[in-house]
């Protein structure tokens, strides 16, 4: 994927109107499947998925907490070292707990595949995943998503948490570079 021009306006892939409606689909989508579960942890993957975490939780209908993790596999440029490791941790402990993990945007799916292989071995009662965006084409990994918000083409994104070099992330729609 080439490098994204950083100062060139955003264009408008996902609108802030249509992320408010898939939102709320997968809201209620979720609550729906954790009915009577007891609480759900939901684990957001910073810095992305902040934003998207925000709005899920405030819509979804079962008892839950939240906590954070971050990982880093990008450091400052536009393609990953491929090397995937863990910035900050967990302050809960999830053990025996009903965990969904919220990210931003799967890509190769390796830095969401090392972080489920991080949670297994907590012992979670189930662990899921719920993903903004994927970029269907270029998974490398075989990776569960069990919550998948859009579908998107190879392309550089921003907005919504999703950044290009620390730019862009409070934008309310996903744009494209």
């Amino acid at each position: 994927m080439p490098e994204p021009a950083s100062d060139a306006p955003p264009s408008v892939l996902i609108s802030e109107a249509a992320i408010g409606r898939r939102v709320e689909e997968l809201a209620r989508q979720i609550s729906r499947d954790y009915a009577g579960a007891g609480e759900l942890v939901l684990i957001g993957v910073l810095r992305g998925a902040f934003v998207f975490l925000a709005d899920l939780s405030r819509r979804l209908t079962v008892p839950c907490r939240v906590d954070f993790v971050a990982l880093s596999s990008y450091g400052h440029g536009s393609t990953s070292g491929g090397a995937v490791r863990l910035v900050m941790d967990l302050r809960l402990n999830i053990a025996g707990n009903h965990v969904l993990v919220v990210e931003d945007i799967v890509d190769s799916g390796h830095t969401l595949a090392y972080l489920v292989a991080i949670l297994q071995a907590r012992h979670p009662a189930s662990l899921k995943t719920c993903v903004l965006t994927r970029k269907a084409g270029r998974l490398e990994t075989d990776v569960a998503l069990d919550y998948v918000g859009f579908d998107i083409p190879d392309r550089w994104v921003v907005g919504y948490g999703l950044d290009y070099s620390d730019r862009f992330r409070t934008l309310p729609y996903i744009g494209v570079l």
